[in-house]
């Protein structure tokens, strides 16, 4: 029968294999995969609370013969458990004065990360050496596996001879990595591996006589992996990024960029993290561009920093060395179609009851069709504060100001002051809510010389009382509609708006727009952002909306919201050269938005001008899912006398390894394509391949460009070529990563 012998034997060390592995990923990365041939040979052991130092050794075995208590010999089945470690062999051979031990036959040994099977193992304790021959070995949690025809371990170095690695199926390796010689440094965390070769399939396809690699998470300078792409601005586009370890809480990556059309550009980016601060530069430099004869260049630092409880420091400074700069480099429609770059500097608080900001804000100009005169007006500095208190349970004290100073490359600036103290008496229910509100505003400037000429002042100022009156009720009811028990809910509500009319012809526009207008609009006491426009209103906004909600999930699967404004006085603020063209009703707004089912998502949004009989904004969009990834997208866009597109994007899988991306962006308006693009990925085990190719508009005069994206993904090891996943992102609305 089986026996069992307990002893403490100083087993620290003896098992111990480290191998370059892949990092734990979603599961869903491994999904094509079957599970590796040691798998079933994984036993799960359970948990004596205790770490492997402190852990007792237990044998079993069918025999076992003992000399002199000094050497022990165990036969048939022989298992050696310990904590999470376990050795299986059909004998065993332990010397407890020479601390010396060997395994034969059928050499099985897991742990929590680790399966492997040997044909010999033997060690010295007191040398903390250890060695094996003819290993197989897997890893538990994470894909990878491979062979070693010897490995010797002493302390926290390791030897392997003869070794490869993959994370591919052991009977159908996609990929594998191959060396002469492998040598694991525990203590450092780094594998140096010599004769090392990279195969795809059977054709050794790269050959290095030495690399080093990291063999767990610490970070380690080297070379990254290398991206290729193609297009007909840059030609060919290789980038050789290297990552530079400096230390725990800082890092850095130099990247060499080969264009070939153009020349070769020097990148970098450089990240920090305390305990209060992080951030990160990022530069580019391309000297004497081969296509335009001029040096080419980027740099963006961005910041954040924690300065007290209540105060944070925010950074965001971009510059580009010319108004081309995103239509030669940018990778997308919104990156050639950027014609203001921002940059900003402040520190903003808040506290129980307040709000505050101060600062410093600029633009940089990055379309040739701006001319400067166009630029905004910087912003050195913009100081805001906002403060509420409640006076009683139904009554509410406020303020919301700012003072900013202006200033401009060709124009004359100047400073202004904006206040807007309140009372609100907020009356809020489960069934309704009633929120009147009256403030005054009030507006002063001082302005350089430049603008008395125009103003006729130096210090011109407005001040405007406005009163509002918001209320709504919410009814809901129980209802089956669509085959399941839901909850409808009917929102009226009114929004009542009195600002008497001020002229504002004479007063100076430094940030100020007129809002697009849209549902939301409906209830603000502003059809203007900044404070250089106060709109003058007499007005009602009448407006319903209902949702459907499921009542198990609470999930809205429906809401549909209709209003529109009636002007008891017909609006006269307007801004200089665009005077308001407003009838007795506004455009009636009305949007929509379903989710019925799993697969189906619908939303509509709709702007009737009833004066002119006449849509003046439309845009509708319906999103469908499909065998489990897949998903396709349709939407129409359209704004009067400006654009109107049509966007259908789709990722359609053929099957568990194959599937299709594409996208046609089409105007209407000008019978062109904005973008397009179709591509291809196969997906195996632990190989995934990805071409696609693009052709989009790249600048305002309508050129376009062809772009080629490969790129080939050896799941754990990492991906070569140009990668699409964030152009995907962006471009595909429910694309899975």
């Amino acid at each position: 029968m089986p026996v069992t012998f307990r002893r403490l034997l100083p087993l620290t060390g003896l098992f111990v294999l480290a191998v370059p592995h892949a990092r734990a990923a979603d599961d869903t990365a491994w999904r094509l995969c079957s599970p590796g041939p040691l798998t079933s040979l994984f036993e799960p052991l359970p948990d004596a609370g205790l770490a492997r130092e402190d852990a007792p050794a237990d044998i079993n075995a069918k025999y076992f013969n003992v000399a002199d208590q000094s050497e022990y010999h165990a036969e048939g089945d022989v298992e050696l458990r310990r904590a999470d470690q376990q050795l299986r062999a059909d004998s065993l051979f332990y010397d407890t004065e020479g601390r010396r031990y060997r395994a034969d036959g059928n050499v099985r040994y897991q742990d929590n990360a680790l399966l492997l099977t040997a044909s010999h193992i033997e060690g010295e304790l007191d040398a903390d050496r250890t060695q094996l021959d003819d290993i197989r070995y897997q890893l538990v949690e994470a894909r990878g596996n491979g062979e070693a025809a010897k490995a010797t371990m002493q302390g926290q170095l390791s030897n392997l001879e003869q070794v490869s690695y993959s994370t591919c199926d052991p009977r159908n390796p996609h990929w594998r990595i191959s060396a002469d010689r492998i040598e694991l440094d525990q203590e450092s965390g780094e594998g140096r591996a010599r004769g090392a070769v990279l195969h795809l399939g059977k054709v050794p396809v790269f050959w290095l006589p030495y690399l080093s690699f990291p063999i767990d998470d610490r970070r380690r300078s080297g070379f990254l992996y290398p991206r290729l792409g193609a297009s007909d601005n840059t030609g060919i586009d290789l980038s050789l990024p290297y990552y530079l370890n400096l230390a725990p809480n800082y890092d850095a990556t130099l990247t060499l960029r080969s264009l070939g059309h153009r020349g070769l550009m020097l990148g970098g980016e450089f990240r920090y993290l305390t305990a209060q601060h992080s951030g990160e530069f990022s530069a580019s430099w391309l000297p004497n561009d081969k296509e335009n004869g001029r040096d080419r260049g980027s740099f963006t630092w961005r910041h954040n920093g924690r300065l007290s409880d209540t105060w944070d420091l925010r950074v965001n400074l971009n510059q580009v060395s010319d108004d081309r700069y995103f239509e030669d480099f940018g990778d997308s429609l919104s990156a050639t179609s950027t014609s203001l770059l921002q940059s900003s500097a402040g520190v903003y608080g808040r506290g129980e009851s307040w709000w505050a900001s101060v600062a410093l804000q600029a633009w940089d100009v990055t379309d040739p069709f701006v001319i400067n005169a166009q630029q905004p007006f910087r912003r050195l500095p913009r100081a805001r504060f906002g403060w509420k208190s409640d006076w009683s349970e139904l009554l509410e004290v406020g303020l919301r100001s700012e003072l900013v100073a202006f200033d401009h490359e060709t124009l004359p600036g100047a400073r202004r002051l904006d206040l807007y103290p309140y009372l609100r008496m907020p009356l809020e229910n489960s069934w309704g809510f009633l929120r009147p509100e009256f403030g005054y505003r009030y507006t002063a400037y001082h302005l350089d010389s430049g603008y008395v000429d125009q103003v006729g002042q130096r210090a011109p100022d407005r001040g405007v009382p406005i009163l509002s009156l918001d209320s709504g009720l919410l009814f809901e009811r129980g209802t089956s509609l669509f085959g399941g028990n839901n909850i409808q809910t009917l929102e009226p509500r009114i929004y009542y708006l009195r600002a008497p009319y001020r002229d504002q012809d004479a007063l100076p526009v430094f940030d100020t727009r007129e809002l697009t207008f849209s549902f939301d609009q409906l209830f603000r006491n502003n059809r203007f952002s900044g404070a250089d426009r106060q709109g003058d209103a007499n007005q009602l906004t009448l407006a319903v909306s209902s949702s459907l909600f499921d009542e198990s999930t609470g999930r809205e699967r429906l809401r549909a919201s209709i209003g529109q404004i009636h002007y008891f006085d017909t609006p006269r603020v307007g801004l200089p050269g665009n005077p308001p063209d407003m009838g007795t009703n506004s455009a009636l707004v009305a949007d929509l938005s379903s989710e019925l089912s799993e697969k189906w998502r619908v939303g509509v949004t709709q702007q009737w001008d009833g004066d002119s009989h006449d849509t003046q904004l439309s845009g509708v969009r319906a999103q469908y899912r499909f065998r489990g990834t897949g998903v396709a997208n349709l939407a129409y866009r359209y704004r009067s006398g400006r654009l109107e597109q049509t966007d259908f994007t789709f990722l359609a899988p053929i099957n568990e390894r194959w599937r299709v991306v594409g996208r046609w962006n089409y105007s209407l308006r000008d019978s062109e394509t904005l973008e397009a693009f179709a591509g291809l990925q196969w997906e195996d085990c632990c190989v995934a391949v990805r071409a696609l190719a693009r052709n989009y508009i790249r600048n305002r005069e309508g050129d376009k460009n062809t772009g080629l994206y490969f790129e080939i993904e050896l799941k754990g090891l990492g991906a070569f070529g140009r990668g699409a996943e964030e152009l995907l992102e962006r471009a595909i609305l429910g694309y899975p990563r």
